[in-house]
């Protein structure tokens, strides 16, 4: 018989072993719910989130049906006469996977054997669909604008200097000459447009602020300055979404708007011109903030080539370099979304289009339900949106057609739009004027910046392009040809005996470079100016101009009505030549922010974009 002792020592013993075993369970359930708590309030719950293949019940203006985003053969909806180029391989000098296209060419590049099937499906939709006279236009235009040069495209150090031997070959030819590719680069993109207009204008689409000053001025047209006012008047009006407690974001969002409207009094800085902003104290004080404070989400679902694909090359570069830029930045982006300011939507509005849009169908309903299907998945998965409404949200899309892709389901959102036109729905306080850049080498994009002193341009005004919209025909009647030696106007670049000047030659030595609208109200023209030292002549009816809330852009440009066509040279030659010294003047000054860099660099374009986007998100608040 075991003795008293050695009972009580063996039930001891099977007491502290159960006790082991409740403290093990104990502390796994701590470790469980510090984990969902982590998960949650942190990470939005994405450690364990279902992929982007299920489906998500859709939370969107209080509907709810299940959604699947679309993927492979189903989300691309295409046919058409646009070629596509796949390229394999490692990943390029520029970073990122990315797309290099013109207006009718996209060269993508897959990395995983699904996207590759995909994209050999489209390649092969679009060849099929491509009858032979389509194709060899598109083909002969792809042959004037596709340059693709990338460090990671050529294999190996002959390779590579052959292909700058065959860049420096076209540069010098005049088939390859600058000014003969954009143009044909608007050739290309009118070819495959068709001259389809999606949707007509409608009243509907303006505010009653706006309604009101296009009623009361000329020929109702907003001017910069009421453009200003109507800027200034949002900001009484706008009433942002509050959140239940005042969050760490809004805090610092309402300090940054305090700092914003009280700024330190700034006389000179070495590195910005005063009159060409509308007030240098609050710019260089909401420009500073940002640096230090502002910091951006970037979602990373969604499938290639629509989301995470910029496309680097042609006159929609934009939304491409600034995607890239921003994905890089090790200051900007944050992993956290809790600490984020701003939310950003990752997508090309040059990618849907290319990739969605039924050519002759005149209309854009697949490709907003595709945009609404991936915002049902992120708010599904995601509470931020659902939180503001969408309205710390941002895009960045410069395709024509984004305004109304984009009006109905991304409403609340920011947008930087290249198409920003106030008769079409563009939003003061809220939305942002992006700059149409035209990007011909993406690996050099500041090839053959500049232009000759003020001193040696001796044409008075340039103009050549498409004639696109009912615009540039008028300005071709009035002054094309040889009805007035001083005005350069011309549909194509005439050809004559001797050495011929090239679109960029002429840009580099005219006194003004017209800008006149095409089908929509923006034109890489204007920044084009910008680029070869020329003064703007903007001819296009309520445009709003890239960074407008802070640069004044009639200290260096000259806005033209387009009524006022037939009266364009007494306009031009009633400006002194003193006045005139000064605005080309300040176009080198200004130029700094219309400039892509490889590596984003202080006060140029990556950066002024990002800033009319957050100077708006401040006065949200």
């Amino acid at each position: 018989m075991l003795s008293l002792w050695q009972l009580n020592f063996r039930v001891l013993r099977s007491f502290l072993e159960e006790m082991k075993l409740l403290r093990f369970a104990g502390v796994v359930f701590i470790f469980i719910l510090a984990f969902q708590f982590v998960n949650i309030h942190y990470y939005g719950g994405d450690i364990l989130s279902l992929s982007s293949q299920d489906e998500f019940p859709v939370s969107i203006h209080g509907s709810t049906e299940p959604i699947r985003p679309l993927s492979g053969p189903e989300r691309l909806n295409v046919s058409g006469s646009i070629s596509a180029e796949v390229s394999e391989g490692g990943r390029t000098g520029l970073g990122e996977d990315y797309v290099i296209s013109s207006d009718a060419n996209v060269s993508v590049r897959s990395h995983d054997a699904k996207d590759k099937e995909t994209l050999d499906l489209l390649l092969e939709t679009r060849s099929s669909s491509m009858n032979g006279s389509d194709a060899d236009i598109v083909n002969e235009n792809n042959r004037n604008v596709e340059i693709l040069e990338s460090d990671d495209f050529v294999e190996d150090a002959k390779d590579k200097d052959a292909l700058d031997s065959l860049l420096e070959t076209r540069s010098s030819s005049s088939n390859g000459s600058y000014g003969d590719v954009v143009e044909d680069a608007e050739i290309v993109n009118e070819n495959n447009r068709n001259v389809e207009t999606l949707e007509t204008r409608s009243d509907d689409n303006l505010s009653p602020e706006v309604k009101r000053v296009m009623n009361v001025s000329n020929s109702g047209v907003v001017s910069i300055s009421e453009m200003m006012s109507l800027l200034h008047q949002s900001r009484t009006t706008h009433v942002s979404l509050k959140m239940k407690r005042p969050s760490s974001v809004n805090q610092e969002l309402l300090y940054a708007r305090t700092q914003i409207e009280n700024p330190p009094k700034v006389e000179n800085d070495p590195l910005l011109h005063g009159p060409l902003y509308w007030n240098l104290s609050t710019f260089k004080r909401s420009y500073e903030l940002m640096e230090t404070k502002l910091k951006v989400y970037v979602y990373r679902e969604g499938k290639r080539p629509v989301f995470h694909k910029p496309v680097l090359k042609g006159i929609y570069a934009s939304e491409g370099w600034f995607m890239r830029q921003l994905k890089a930045s090790k200051t900007f982006v944050t992993k956290n979304p809790r600490k984020a300011h701003l939310f950003y939507l990752p997508f090309s509005s040059k990618m849907l289009e290319e990739s969605l849009y039924v050519p002759g169908s005149h209309s854009d309903k697949n490709l907003v339900k595709f945009l609404k299907n991936y915002l049902d998945m992120i708010s599904s998965k995601y509470h931020f949106w659902n939180k503001t409404g969408g309205s710390d949200h941002f895009l960045v899309a410069c395709h024509d057609w984004a305004p109304s892709e984009t009006r109905q389901y991304m409403a609340n959102c920011i947008r930087a739009l290249c198409n920003s036109d106030v008769s079409e729905g563009f939003v003061f306080g809220k939305d942002v004027a992006l700059p149409e850049t035209t990007i011909l080498v993406p690996r050099r994009p500041l090839r053959a910046l500049g232009g000759k002193p003020a001193s040696q341009r001796h044409i008075l005004a340039f103009f050549a392009g498409g004639m696109h919209g009912y615009l540039r025909p008028l300005l071709l009647q009035t002054w094309g040809g040889n009805r007035d030696p001083d005005m350069k106007i011309f549909s194509e670049i005439p050809k004559s005996k001797g050495k011929n000047k090239s679109y960029m030659e002429f840009m580099k030595s005219s006194k003004y470079c017209i800008c006149p609208k095409g089908h929509e109200v923006n034109s890489p023209r204007v920044v084009e100016a910008l680029f070869y030292e020329c003064v703007p002549v903007i001819i296009s009816d309520n445009f709003v101009p890239p960074f407008f809330e802070v640069i004044n852009w009639e200290s260096f440009a000259v806005f033209v009505l387009e009524k006022d066509i037939p009266d364009l040279k007494n306009i031009l030659v009633s400006i002194s030549e003193e006045r005139y010294r000064e605005m080309q003047m300040r176009v080198k000054m200004v130029q700094k922010h219309f400039l892509w860099h490889s590596k984003p660099e202080r006060f140029d374009i990556f950066h002024m974009i990002l800033h009319s986007i957050w100077y708006n998100r401040v006065f949200q608040t």
